[in-house]
């Protein structure tokens, strides 16, 4: 027989994860050690070690492998709940290895990147598993540049879809060309929280995961904002470019000069997936411009500039 859950959270999260919570809630509520639930897997023939059991629970890492979901199974009669629960809330698996391409067509998610390689390793340390579940309704980048010539900040608000049930994060791909300089930190403004980061300033790479107040059902809608603000000495601004793997409804970019520093020159281009890339001279306005793309990507669209000798 079942026993009666006291925590009140717990039911929710069975149903509705993320998996690692649950998993976490339901090894407290049986009140079993790490080590007594590997000796009781072990009894039954079923090998899964106390550090895979943190991994799990921690998020560092989810069962994957065919063992390890067969694993799973054990451990949910283990701590009595209902069977399947804890296997439900895993997803789709992620794609392993280094990707080379994808048999549903998608561009994988360093395909627009100079060195995939090293995206991809960065990556691999966080949950990009509902990448492709949600939409992009609506993404707006602004990009603000200091008296100095200095990139200062980069804000930008999303709008997203879920097309499944279970979405709890995005996640933030940030590179900077000189690796000297220190990676920028990120703030969490609105609908959002940081998860798991890789820094690798030898790269200049910064990855980030933004997790939502809470899973998101399928047809739903989520509104994001985090600014990514550079330490100093700040890198200096001469472009800037978003990757698009997957489409964008509508893409609004936006960089601000100091009036105390305006560029000779402006150029905006577009680069759509197998197609030559596009380019125009445009003029700041007020001291700054602005781009829009209409259901644009995959892809590249962005700007750069030349400052005067």
């Amino acid at each position: 027989m079942s026993r009666a859950n006291p925590r009140p959270e717990f039911d929710r999260l069975l149903r509705t994860g993320p998996f690692a919570d649950a998993l976490r809630e339901a090894i407290k509520a049986r009140g079993l050690s790490l080590d007594r639930l590997r000796d009781h897997l072990h009894a039954r023939g079923v090998s899964i070690t106390s550090a895979t059991l943190s991994y799990w629970q921690s998020g560092r890492s989810r069962p994957e492998r065919r063992d390890s979901v067969l694993g799973l199974r054990h451990l949910e009669q283990l701590l009595e709940v209902p069977p399947g629960a804890l296997i439900a809330l895993l997803g789709p698996p992620r794609a392993r290895g280094k990707w080379t391409g994808r048999a549903d067509g998608l561009p994988e998610i360093g395909r627009f990147w100079p060195d995939r390689g090293r995206i991809d390793a960065a990556v691999s340390d966080v949950d990009t598993r509902w990448d492709e579940r949600l939409t992009r309704i609506s993404q707006h980048d602004v990009v603000t540049v200091g008296p100095g010539r200095e990139e200062l900040a980069i804000r930008s608000r999303q709008v997203l879809r879920a097309e499944a049930d279970g979405p709890d994060r995005w996640v933030v791909i940030m590179h900077i060309d000189e690796h000297d300089r220190p990676l920028p930190a990120l703030r969490s403004l609105r609908g959002c929280r940081p998860g798991r980061s890789v820094h690798r300033p030898e790269d200049g790479l910064l990855v980030v995961e933004l997790l939502f107040e809470r899973p998101l059902a399928r047809g739903e809608t989520v509104l994001t904002e985090h600014t990514l603000v550079n330490r100093r000495p700040c890198p200096e601004a001469t472009n800037y470019e978003r990757k698009f793997r997957l489409p964008v409804r509508e893409y609004v970019l936006e960089i601000r000069f100091s009036p105390k520093a305006l560029p000779v020159r402006c150029r905006r281009y577009s680069e759509l997936d197998g197609h030559p890339a596009e380019s125009s001279e445009v003029l700041p306005g007020n001291g700054s411009v602005h781009g829009v793309a209409l259901n644009f990507g995959p892809g590249c669209y962005g700007f750069d500039w030349d400052w005067d000798e």
